[in-house]
């Protein structure tokens, strides 16, 4: 049973109160965190006193206490670019954060609905690398294999949900921040249509998206259901895509393969074909041009523009390096990289009149090491280039999922992506959850000393 479903279903049987289970959190990110890495702020006096005040409800209201507050009791761990108003938010940087101490929508959100915020969880530097390697907090390990990265830049909430230290966690996807870590783990993690769940503030380059990790796609659906619509000081979610109708027939589903992926990594991710029985699954060639070269240009912009020279001793040099090569791009760059955007979408939108979804594995390698931001071919401006699969529906905004699907021979968890038209989030989550039932369960992870 999942995370969420099975908190609720203890709470409202009276097996644990919301302290005990607050408590429990609390001392299990106390015992595996140290040798984990998933935190760089754990919450305290402030979250025991919501924890008592849930129970305080509970006594008084018993079932009734959920209605409005369908979390009520769950323990959430937030990616430490999302802002809180009870933790600091450092962005994974040693820069100082002038930023305002409030909540982000998605978070305020999720505590109106009874969510319980236990931590904020370790990133890159403003999530600039697919990895959590960084100045102000080691890197968080892989919970199946402590000398791999957890991926990133979501990749402490990953680690948290995959360990069993939270029973959910939000993350933010710009280049496949949240997918990636998800599939390195062995969770399920969802990047919405762009605009679905409100960003604030808000990024110039609008690839970014803020998105659950849950540990099945029945949570992933619940949390959205929460953490979804339009808010004031983020105008692009007033104008998110209309949602699509689910529909009442088999699904015609592409089946992609990028260059690079490993044969653990094929051999592993082909084993969902059973899973989609009932559809109708064929091998696509990839139907669009690589789109790295503009995507690097459009972080590389935006990141130079959110970075002055006196705070460069500060920055981590990787990052500093994309910075540096962001102040060379033109305004004329910029165009043609949005250009090469829209030419994308327009292509994308001509393979969904043909099927109504995509599918391939998240990521073509395993983990690598947890100290690499990378592959260690992927330097220099190819920081982000091994995620082929990943972050050309940043640049599109679709929805898509990783779903767990196995390990490798080695142990290793590989997942599969779900990608859908712009709109259809419920499609992509439905097809995820459906999935999940036929696959039917998945190896254990294992419990290293330490890290459990």
């Amino acid at each position: 049973m999942s995370g969420v479903a099975r908190t609720r279903e203890l709470l409202m049987r009276r097996e644990r109160t919301v302290v005990e289970h607050v408590e429990a959190t609390l001392a299990g990110i106390a015992a595996a965190d140290p040798e984990l890495g998933a935190f760089v702020t754990v919450a305290d006096d402030e979250v025991r006193r919501a924890a008592a005040d849930a129970d305080a409800a509970i006594r008084t209201l018993g079932p009734a206490a959920w209605l409005g507050r369908p979390l009520l009791g769950v323990t959430v761990a937030v990616k430490d670019l999302i802002r809180t108003a009870d933790l600091p938010t450092t962005r994974g940087s040693a820069r100082p954060d002038d930023g305002p101490r409030a909540d982000a929508p998605s978070v305020a959100r999720l505590r109106a609905a009874g969510a319980l915020v236990v931590g904020k969880t370790t990133t890159s530097e403003g999530g600039w690398s697919a990895s959590t390697v960084g100045r102000v907090a080691p890197p968080t390990a892989n919970p199946w294999a402590p000398d791999r990265s957890a991926g990133g830049s979501s990749g402490g909430s990953a680690a948290a949900v995959a360990a069993g230290l939270v029973d959910a966690a939000l993350g933010t996807d710009g280049a496949g921040s949240i997918r990636i870590p998800a599939a390195f783990c062995g969770v399920v993690g969802f990047k919405p249509s762009y605009g679905r769940v409100p960003y604030v503030p808000t990024c110039a380059d609008r690839l970014a998206h803020v998105g659950p990790l849950t540990t099945d796609a029945a949570d992933a659906a619940e949390l959205m259901t929460v953490i979804a619509g339009p808010h004031r000081d983020d105008p692009d979610s007033a104008t998110a895509a209309v949602p699509v109708p689910l529909p009442d027939r088999p699904l015609r589903i592409g089946w992609l393969e990028f260059p690079g992926t490993s044969r653990a990594v094929r051999d592993a991710s082909e084993r969902i074909w059973p899973a989609l029985r009932g559809h109708h699954v064929e091998p696509v060639e990839t139907p669009f041009p690589d789109p790295y070269p503009a995507l690097v240009d459009i972080i590389a912009a935006a990141e130079a523009a959110g970075t002055d020279e006196a705070d460069e001793p500060l920055c981590d040099p990787g990052r500093l390096a994309v910075v540096r090569y962001g102040r060379t791009v033109t305004g004329a760059d910029v165009l043609r990289a949005e250009a090469a955007r829209t030419a994308l979408r327009a292509r994308l939108a001509a393979v969904f009149e043909r099927y109504d979804l995509l599918a391939m594995a998240t990521v073509p390698i395993e983990p690598f090491a947890r100290t690499a931001i990378g592959p260690r071919w992927a330097t220099g401006l190819s920081w982000l280039a091994w995620a082929p699969a990943a972050y050309p529906f940043n640049l599109t905004g679709q929805p898509a999922l990783s779903l767990p699907v196995g390990t490798t021979d080695a142990g290793l968890p590989v997942g599969v992506q779900l990608v859908g038209p712009t709109g259809a989030d419920d499609l992509v989550l439905s097809v995820a959850a459906a999935v999940e039932t036929r696959r039917g369960p998945l190896p254990a992870r294992p419990l290293p000393e330490k890290v459990v």
